[in-house]
């Protein structure tokens, strides 16, 4: 269910934080954690949040504080948890096409490492052996995922070791005596039912056949939220059932009980974020009414990056005549949050917002045309704190170095 929140709130934000802005509620995130984790009792289900999806330091805090562990898939994901408190044993390192030396530096931090290539899974036997123990990342070859940007367990997927290729990856463990203590599958986002997570389940469950020192499954995200009124949603509770139900035959089929574990990073924090822009002009052609707002994709890049839908508002005037509008953003290409969406008729100067923010916005966001990064508030507790300082052109130019020309 989208969370609504109250608009004279955001108004208030708005006018004192300044434009655009992107807007976080606490209580919002710290349902949806809570809610993931009683969908699967009677496990005791370990949830590592996605941090690539929204990484500040005080979302990070919050939910460290209700007890859940981190995802992370660089190194600096790594630090910016430990940063924020987390344990290395509370963390999970899940890169992609990195190099060794990064794999080997973020070892030194003690965090549970992940791989997801055979080359690299040799290299980490040939240095550690059985001394450091690593999760693999399995491909289970099945397509789910809303969009093909957002689906990783396909055929032709960068992610994960194929599971045809499971028979060498049992070679190089054995060769090189790996201490092998997860198994991991990711297969994208908006998933929608038990039968994806279940058919994924049984892959890992039969590969689990071949590594008698396992403490853990992950089983990854990809829970599907709401975009939009009466969307279709994973169901949650009945995912959790199903999942616990056949985690629990296969931990007595396996001789002991495995940790279960999970990933997610948007079901946790999407609803949670609004994004607040002004809109400058409204600009009429012979075909279209323009809307244009003081931002663009380079603050949210997901529809033009993902065609993601996000569902706009006129908080201005939330009760006047609707009318219809393509919402466009400054940035000098094509670049549409909307098409021809029914919005409470639109002055210049109104304040608009977008619901389902709180996920790869501002983690995504850039510098393009020199355009500055927005300030981040959260609300807590019923008050509204800034959490990240709007950026300056200093911000941008800071890293450059001139020379003699």
């Amino acid at each position: 269910m989208l969370s609504t929140p109250d608009y004279s709130m955001l108004l208030k934000i708005s006018e004192e934080f300044g434009n655009p802005v992107y807007v976080y509620d606490a209580d919002t995130i710290i349902s949806q954690y809570k809610r993931l984790k009683h969908a699967f009792e009677p496990l005791n289900v370990k949830i590592k949040y996605a941090c690539k999806a929204l990484n500040n330091l005080n979302i990070l805090k919050l939910l460290r504080k209700e007890g859940s562990g981190l995802d992370a898939v660089s190194i600096n994901e790594v630090r910016l948890g430990l940063r924020a408190g987390f344990t290395p044993a509370e963390i999970l390192y899940t890169p992609n096409c990195v190099g060794f030396e990064e794999i080997k530096d973020t070892v030194k931090l003690g965090v549970q490492i992940n791989i997801d290539n055979i080359s690299i899974l040799e290299q980490f036997g040939h240095e550690y052996g059985n001394t450091v123990p690593c999760c693999i990342r399995l491909n289970p070859h099945i397509l789910a995922g809303g969009n093909k940007k957002i689906s990783t367990g396909h055929i032709d997927s960068k992610f994960g070791i194929s599971i045809y290729q499971l028979r060498h990856v049992v070679r190089v463990v054995k060769t090189y005596n790996m201490n092998i203590n997860g198994l991991h599958m990711h297969t994208g986002s908006d998933i929608l039912d038990a039968g994806v997570f279940l058919q994924g389940a049984e892959i890992l469950f039969d590969a689990a056949k071949d590594f008698p020192d396992l403490k853990f499954i992950d089983f990854g995200s990809g829970f599907k939220v709401g975009y939009k009124e009466n969307d279709i949603t994973t169901d949650i509770e009945e995912l959790g059932k199903a999942i616990a139900d056949r985690f629990i035959q296969f931990s007595k089929e396996y001789g002991r009980e495995l940790e279960l574990w999970f990933e997610p990073g948007k079901f946790i924090v999407s609803e949670a974020g609004y994004f607040l822009v002004k809109a400058n002009v409204i600009k009429q052609t012979t075909a279209t009414v323009f809307v244009g707002v003081d931002s663009g994709m380079n603050h949210l890049i997901r529809p033009m990056m993902y065609d993601a839908y996000h569902e706009i508002i006129n908080i201005s005037n939330p009760e006047g005549k609707q009318r219809i509008y393509t919402i466009v953003g400054y940035i000098c290409e094509t670049d549409t949050f909307g098409w021809d969406r029914k919005l409470s008729e639109v002055h210049e100067g109104d304040i608009l917002y977008f619901k389902n923010a709180g996920a790869y916005g501002i983690t995504m966001s850039s510098n393009y045309n020199a355009r500055v990064r927005p300030a981040e508030v959260l609300i807590y507790k019923g008050k509204a704190s800034l959490i990240r300082k709007r950026e300056t052109l200093e911000d941008i130019i800071r890293n450059e170095v001139e020379i003699e020309l």
